[in-house]
């Protein structure tokens, strides 16, 4: 086999693996990050003199965004775990552009994306049903797993609408089962945040369809999956949660209370908008932070719960209480640029002939997803707070760019600006 294949291979398998082995093993999403890596050092005196697309550009932009507020972290006080976040987006880096030279087939994505999801609901069963944990955490924490899980569950669920034509038989079977797999890895961790940024998805991607195939009945299916939201929030343990939740805001508001989850979360946000009003431009930083933090519950200024975590259980918070508005200004390109390049314009998803290519615009909606879920996610969770949440972001990003690019090679037309 040339090299030229070997290494397309390498990036094939890697599309596969990321999304394929997240849930299944610990850092299971690290696995085909690690291939993708290797492979592009071992590739660089090719892909280094070829051009890039500038979409490649963009994203490279993105990631040094972020990587650049990273660093401002690093420091003696933190000693040399402050460099690994920053490190692992530079390396990134290297890998957008291997992939760009050697674009991945996306039939592997879809196999990867679909295994992944059944994965979240299989681990998840068997932590609860066999380990009797009280609720599903995969190998990181119930709610980084959950709602990875359900972020494979729509991305398998918008591949099966939208290719519905294509797919045999026993591939509709594997991708109903990875939607509802995954599903249920999400309800068995009882994350609730996840159930939030599905009102940020679904409405979103079923709007793009609509007026990207004009097929109103999409409409109808959205509706339906409403009912079967509402249907859902019948069964004891999601209903349990709900219940829970509405009670926690309760009490918050009525005693200031933030020793619930729910009540933490609210002490954390409104401790933390303080903090950014104090300081708007550049925050605290995050050694600042920490104390400014501990000074305040000492002279009784934030409930005592705020300092049982590091961050403050929302994205966008988190950044403008630690690096202000120049740290929120940031999170928005790091999740602009992405929306921008898989946005389904007419070039990104019409075919030679003009028609509409079911492939492409699957591509398109599935790294559309990505920042979409982020941003939901975020609401309530510092998603990139963890190696999770970072590592399939810097690498699914790439992998859905690349093979958009290698469809539209395949199909003969430009590469999608």
């Amino acid at each position: 086999m040339s090299a030229q294949r070997w290494f397309g291979r390498c990036a094939s398998l890697g599309a596969f693996m990321v999304p394929g082995l997240a849930l299944w093993l610990p850092s299971g999403y690290s696995y085909g990050a690690v291939l993708i890596l290797l492979a592009a050092l071992a590739s660089a005196p090719t892909w280094w003199r070829r051009p890039a697309p500038r979409a490649a550009w963009c994203l490279m932009a993105a990631f040094l965004c972020m990587a650049g507020l990273w660093m401002l972290d690093v420091g003696t006080a933190w000693g040399m775990g402050s460099m690994e976040r920053p490190v692992k987006y530079l390396l990134a880096l290297i890998c957008i552009f291997y992939l760009m030279a050697f674009q991945p087939r996306a039939a592997w994505l879809w196999a990867g994306i679909a295994v992944g999801a059944m994965g979240g609901g299989l681990v998840g069963l068997y932590q609860t049903g066999v380990l009797e944990l009280p609720r599903a955490n995969g190998y990181t924490n119930a709610i980084q797993y959950g709602n990875l899980s359900l972020l494979l569950a729509v991305m398998s669920g918008l591949v099966l609408v939208v290719q519905w034509r294509r797919w045999v038989l026993w591939q509709r079977m594997l991708l109903v089962s990875a939607v509802a797999l995954g599903v249920v890895g999400s309800l068995l961790s009882q994350s609730r945040g996840g159930w939030l940024a599905l009102g940020l998805m679904l409405p979103v991607c079923a709007w793009l369809l609509v007026r990207t195939t004009g097929q109103r009945r999409i409409y109808w299916g959205l509706g339906a999956l409403a009912l079967a939201a509402v249907a859902l929030s019948q069964v004891p343990a999601v209903e349990h949660r709900l219940d829970e939740a509405r009670q926690e805001v309760q009490t918050y508001q009525a005693s200031g209370d933030g020793r619930s989850s729910v009540g933490h979360r609210l002490a954390h946000w409104r401790l933390a908008w303080a903090m950014g009003l104090d300081r708007p431009l550049i925050g605290w930083g995050r050694a600042g932070y920490t104390q400014e933090k501990a000074r305040r519950v000492a002279a009784g200024q934030a409930h005592p719960s705020v300092l049982e975590y590091g961050h403050v259980h929302n994205e966008a918070l988190d950044l403008f209480a630690k690096r202000g508005l120049l740290g929120v200004l940031l999170l928005m390109v790091f999740y602009g640029l992405p929306l921008a390049i898989f946005w389904p314009t007419a070039a990104r998803i019409h075919d030679g002939s003009g028609k509409v290519d079911k492939e492409s615009l699957s591509l398109c909606l599935v790294g559309l997803l990505l920042p979409l879920s982020y941003i939901g996610f975020g609401l309530t969770q510092v998603f990139l707070a963890h190696n999770s949440g970072n590592m399939f972001y810097l690498f699914m990003c790439p992998l859905v760019l690349a093979a958009l690019h290698e469809r539209h090679a395949r199909m003969g037309c430009p590469s999608p600006v």
